[in-house]
């Protein structure tokens, strides 16, 4: 007895130095990793300076030049990557284990989006506050952000929520923001590039000041460290203990965001390194259990942050050279490492719960139908004539008479014949947008599917501005060819993966969440690398306008609308049984394979013409097909014609409003539908909490 009871009371005792002797190794090793890649980092750059001026600058005997390299430029940068690094990646390590989300970060919360909006809107101001007090702002709207994410989402409530709720919330403040840097050029230059997230510092002064906050946050998170570990064991064990999990959870989220606003008023939102960090230290945690304390995984995740956010900068230099590199933000490459983790994150996780309640509209009586369609007819005219007449040129109803007759003057002449393309082009996108999304919902069963969530809206345009950015003179089927091709290639990875398992929701939206990010930090290094006159074409582009459309870029999109028109009307039946459920088309002798692709390729063709004629514009494709089955009911027969006249009717409103509220100025109609449809799409996810 005496020897089994030593030997209990000795096991405990052993385990501990074998885990600290872990921790101690695996800690020395990142340790070492992080010195190497600083003293990489600060070779790279654009002056000649070689590792003995470094040397010699760093012990004072350097020369006036080499010590103003090194001190003033290359040494902030590299201790902006080591402080952002330490703050986002235990700022996602914390925000993952209050949640026992391991996809919650300062992305998916919406934080970095929040705060970046924030010190945007005092930029418009021109207002000028010291870096404290920016990072005061900062942190007020990441803090704001990440409250109405978790209101809709729940903390612990399931993966795909959070990310659909941040995603969304982040989508619409950065439109918010986008419409503010285009509004007011002269007070925001520079904040594109910027808002990728940028660790080059023109002195010192940023990085002194916010190192003490850092380390404040960080305090304030080890301290809660032995209160997220009994919340990592479930709500009811840590008030078993007598955690508080409300207090708890609220204090923690509030120095995770802290930390967030620190990093990006350094640096900018630099993308998914919350996210990525701690999934790096998780198979750690795997070999070395102790790992996962939050003692041991917060300090942890933050030195991964810094692997991260140096490695990334190193990487860039070397890759494109010092001197491209200045002009290509850091935070890029850490967006596509953080974009694959996602995907891999999506095809492991085993959440098959519902993101949003299935419709359960009553079918509709045709007299309901035929006055919908009525209503929805006159209002497309009407706003079609509005489109018309509305602009920084005001005409009469006489005038466009006299245009269709041919006996307008030469000025009418001129403003119609370049204002009819645009309304066409508003008109048409849409329809194509609603027809797509009502495909792609009723082939995954997925009423929160939609091209622009799903990536596909994100490869077209990657598609068309690789030749935009390459090619002087785009021809409008090339431009239509390349959206093409990228939509495609795209959806083919996006529904290939989700296609396992039976194109499960949260697989489905969480694959295509990260394929955006993907494509958008790809577009972001293609627009950053080109001359500035492309970069304006792209950016313009990419704010989903009607700018300068002739009839010739509307034909591509008349073509397709035309053939989907007629196979969805050829199928309507199909696909009002495929979204039901697997289980009924089957019965009834239905291949639900065969069935699907033809949809899916029609709603790839759909969305890469209406994205190559008026650019990217968003949640277009969600809000028609759920307005329509609120009013016609599921059968889509009737829902088709519906969808088609809302999108037709959102974007051509919007494109009316976004060149005339402003005029002489003008806003892009996809800036103007993301701000609409982000609110629409958060009350979905409101109207769906469990």
């Amino acid at each position: 007895m005496t020897v089994t009871t030593a030997g209990r009371d000795t096991a405990p005792s052993a385990a501990r130095p074998a885990r600290a002797v872990s921790l101690a190794a695996v800690t020395v090793g990142l340790v070492v990793l992080i010195v190497v890649l600083g003293l990489i980092d600060i070779t790279q750059g654009t002056a000649a300076v070689g590792p003995s001026q470094i040397w010699n600058a760093l012990t004072g005997h350097a020369g006036e030049g080499d010590a103003a390299v090194v001190v003033a430029s290359r040494l902030p940068r590299m201790f902006a990557g080591i402080l952002v690094g330490v703050a986002l990646g235990c700022a996602g390590a914390a925000m993952q284990l209050v949640s026992r989300n391991v996809l919650a970060s300062p992305d998916t919360l919406a934080v970095n989006a929040g705060a970046y909006f924030s010190l945007t809107l005092v930029a418009v101001t021109g207002v000028s506050f010291p870096v404290l007090a920016s990072s005061g702002v900062a942190f007020v709207g990441g803090l704001a952000a990440a409250i109405v994410v978790v209101t809709l989402s729940g903390l612990g409530s399931g993966t795909i929520r959070l990310v659909l709720a941040g995603s969304a919330l982040a989508i619409g403040i950065g439109s918010i923001t986008d419409a503010l840097i285009i509004l007011f050029p002269e007070r925001t230059a520079g904040l594109y590039q910027w808002s990728a997230g940028s660790i080059s510092q023109s002195s010192s002064d940023g990085v002194n000041q916010m190192a003490p906050v850092i380390v404040v946050g960080l305090i304030g998170l080890l301290v809660l460290a032995r209160r997220m570990d009994a919340l990592r064991l479930g709500d009811d064990a840590a008030r078993s203990v007598g955690v508080n999990v409300a207090t708890t959870r609220i204090t923690t989220i509030v120095f995770a965001v802290l930390l967030s606003a620190v990093a990006v008023t350094i640096a900018g939102p630099i993308g998914f390194v919350g996210l990525s960090a701690p999934a790096l230290v998780r198979p750690l945690a795997r070999t070395f259990p102790g790992l996962m304390r939050a003692r041991s995984f917060l300090p942890l995740s933050g030195l991964v942050g810094v692997v991260l956010v140096l490695g990334s900068d190193v990487l860039l230099r070397a890759v494109v050279g010092a001197d491209r590199s200045v002009a290509i933000p850091t935070g890029v490459i850490t967006t596509l490492v953080g974009a694959i983790f996602l995907i891999v994150m999506a095809l492991r996780s085993r959440d098959s719960g519902e993101v949003a309640p299935a419709d359960r509209q009553r079918v509709a009586s045709r007299t309901r139908f035929v006055v919908t369609l009525l209503a929805l007819v006159a209002a497309v005219i009407a706003v079609t004539v509005a489109s018309m007449l509305l602009g920084d040129a005001k005409l009469l109803l006489g005038d466009v008479t006299n245009w269709l007759t041919g006996h307008a003057g030469r000025v009418v002449s001129f403003v119609l014949d370049t204002r009819v393309p645009r309304v066409l082009a508003a008109l048409t996108a849409g329809a194509a947008l609603a027809l797509a999304g009502t495909l792609v919902q009723a082939v995954t069963r997925n009423p929160l599917a939609e091209p622009g969530i799903l990536g596909v809206s994100g490869g077209a345009a990657l598609g068309a501005v690789i030749l935009v950015t390459t090619v002087p003179v785009v021809p409008t089927w090339g431009l239509a060819g390349a959206a093409l091709v990228g939509g495609a290639v795209t959806a083919a990875i996006v529904f290939g993966l989700a296609a396992r398992g039976g194109f499960r929701q949260n697989r489905l939206v969480l694959v295509g969440v990260g394929m955006s990010a993907a494509t958008t930090a790809v577009i972001t290094f293609l627009i950053a690398l080109t001359d500035p006159f492309n970069a304006t074409k792209a950016l313009t582009w990419l704010s989903g306008s009607t700018y300068g459309r002739e009839l010739s870029d509307i034909a591509p999109v008349v073509v397709v609308l035309a053939i989907g028109v007629i196979v969805a009307i050829m199928r309507h039946r199909q696909i009002d049984l495929i979204s039901i459920d697997d289980d009924t088309p089957r019965l009834l002798g239905l291949r639900l394979g065969s069935s699907r692709l033809p949809l899916l390729v029609v709603s790839v063709l759909l969305t890469a013409t209406a994205v190559s004629a008026v650019g990217v514009i968003g949640f277009v494709g969600l809000v028609a097909p759920h307005a329509a089955r609120a009013l016609v009911g599921r059968r889509h027969a009737r829902v088709i014609p519906i969808a088609m006249l809302l999108g037709a009717f959102l974007v051509c409103l919007a494109d009316v409003l976004g060149r005339t509220v402003i005029a002489p100025g003008q806003l892009g109609a996809g800036l103007l539908t993301a701000i609409v449809g982000t609110p629409y799409f958060i009350w979905l996810l409101w109207r769906s909490r469990r």
